[in-house]
């Protein structure tokens, strides 16, 4: 009998259009000047206007900090939280993908508890209560509107840094397939993919509870049966709700049972070359599912049915590697770490920084810098 528990903090209001009550929402959290947190490409879009005509029209003052790119870092939460304490601000929304979800949180939680960003690595380490934060995801990828944690990274090592606290979930998540219309195939693409790897890497972790199961099998039911939909339609809007739910569900289950070797292995590619975070996950992730292969056969198999394919144990892997291919070059990414310019002599040293990465830990088949190579080399032709 496996011990849990489980917390619902967040509200989560999904919908066409909601992106319009967000200042209703505001309102009703007591928000009275808030810092919205949206990068430049959001503003572009016209819908950090939106959300700021909202909030004013609901009588919420609204300042916008988009001094942060797609690898948020520990001096763009500093930035960010000296406008926000300059402004007085009480609350945030993060408005984008998730570099915008993050990079509220982590201002939010400098904004409160003072220092940097690698005083809260970890979780639980904030002395104060974040403000409260709304968030409203632009890509259906990271899942961090279900998370207590801000991943952000330090400014000197690249490496990523997990910060988490109770504090740090969204009060509400808003949750608007219309926002995700116009987003670029590309994309649409890695961040799906993403997602994609959240449900197949929180299913089999060690640390695996009967919520995250519940989180993650709904989740890859509704992914794997939408992602190619959204490519080959960008305008279907039930598809892109399903992402959008799949992805924060796929969010849920990762605060529910962490991750595995994928995301530590993917994240030092991010690291050196600037790889972007889902291309990284699609070179591995079907290399992690047959390496995995002897040790969580049955558990494949089982989410394979939640999509209605009936194989056996032996053949689980290798089914779901292949179905994680076909996903890949439906979403036009590279295949081979060769591909994507990463050099042979590196991978070495790749692996050592795989093995020290904290999601590892909960792989099913242990996971150490040995493993890390067999599967680098595996991704590399």
């Amino acid at each position: 009998m496996t011990r849990f528990e489980l917390a619902s903090p967040t509200r989560l209001v999904f919908g066409p259009g909601t992106l319009s009550r967000v200042g209703e929402l505001a309102r009703e959290l007591g928000f009275r000047r808030t810092l919205l947190v949206a990068d430049p490409g959001i503003i572009a879009a016209g819908f950090a206007a939106r959300a700021t005509a909202s909030l004013e029209a609901a009588g919420v003052v609204s300042l916008t900090f988009s001094g942060f790119d797609h690898d948020p870092t520990s001096a763009m939460a500093d930035a960010g939280a000296s406008v926000g304490r300059a402004a007085g601000v009480d609350s945030l929304v993060g408005l984008g993908g998730g570099s915008s979800l993050d990079c509220a949180k982590s201002i939010g939680f400098v904004l409160a508890n003072g220092g940097r960003m690698p005083d809260y690595r970890g979780y639980g380490k904030a002395k104060h209560p974040l403000p409260p934060m709304i968030g409203v995801p632009t890509t259906a990828g990271t899942g961090s509107e279900a998370q207590a944690y801000a991943l952000v990274s330090d400014d000197v090592t690249h490496e990523k840094m997990a910060c988490g606290d109770p504090s740090a979930f969204f009060k509400v998540a808003i949750l608007d397939p219309e926002l995700l219309v116009s987003l670029p195939r590309a994309m649409t693409a890695a961040t799906g993919y993403d997602a994609i790897a959240h449900c197949v890497e929180t299913w089999v972790t060690t640390a695996r509870t009967p919520a995250s199961d519940l989180f993650a099998r709904e989740a890859f039911r509704l992914l794997e049966s939408s992602y190619e939909r959204v490519l080959a339609a960008p305008g279907d809007l039930e598809a892109r709700g399903d992402t959008l739910v799949g992805a924060y569900w796929a969010g849920a289950a990762i605060s529910a049972s962490m991750l595995g070797a994928t995301h530590a292995c993917a994240n030092p590619l991010t690291a050196h070359y600037g790889t972007t975070h889902g291309v990284a996950i699609a070179l591995l992730l079907p290399h992690v599912v047959r390496w995995n292969g002897a040790v969580a056969g049955a558990r494949y198999a089982e989410l394979l049915a939640a999509t209605g394919r009936v194989v056996a144990e032996a053949d689980a892997a290798e089914a779901l590697a292949s179905r994680l291919e076909a996903l890949a070059v439906a979403g036009g990414l590279p295949r081979g770490l060769r591909s994507a310019g990463v050099p042979e002599a590196d991978l070495p040293v790749l692996a050592e920084e795989a093995a020290e990465q904290w999601t590892g830990r909960y792989n099913p088949r242990p996971f150490d810098a040995r493993g890390a190579r067999e599967l680098y080399r595996a991704a590399f032709a």
